[in-house]
């Protein structure tokens, strides 16, 4: 499918699907080139902003290495007002790529799309949840290394 001919809503989908079945690659490849990520409460050591589609993808990568994603779950996307906007709430299943403990993270994306790729992105996570699980994996220290790539 043409990125021009998908909605909003599709890409969410793709990037969800993505999440789950595909690599860190396919999900990188649903951002535009200048796409801008915030997480405003981001954990220590993950940056509350990513600007661009391959500091994003590196990012992205080096993440790989420590975290495996297996599912999403409890999918509710909203539509908005605005036709570039999507809401989605989802949780992440998935296990440490270092020792195989599992985790489930919850979100709230405020989601952006223009000509079928995600122009912006407002990704909101349980802070706590997120520092338990991210404590000693060294994810923090690899995405700020992907900052230097």
């Amino acid at each position: 499918m043409s990125t021009a001919l998908r909605t909003p809503r599709q890409t969410v989908e793709l990037l969800l699907r993505a999440t789950a079945e595909g690599t860190r690659d396919q999900m990188a490849d649903l951002y535009a080139p200048d796409a801008m990520i915030e997480i405003p409460f981001a954990p220590h050591g993950i940056p509350a902003v990513t600007t661009g589609r391959e500091t994003l993808r590196a990012r992205m990568n080096a993440a790989a290495a420590l975290l495996a994603f297996d599912s999403v779950a409890d999918v509710t996307l909203h539509e908005t007002a605005d036709p570039e906007v999507i809401v989605a709430e989802y949780r992440v299943h998935g296990h440490l790529a270092t020792d195989g403990r599992p985790f489930a993270l919850g979100y709230i994306t405020v989601t952006r799309v223009r000509d079928g790729l995600i122009v912006s992105s407002r990704d909101y996570g349980n802070p706590l949840e997120a520092a338990a699980l991210l404590e000693g994996t060294g994810i923090g220290r690899a995405a700020q290394s992907a900052d230097c790539a």
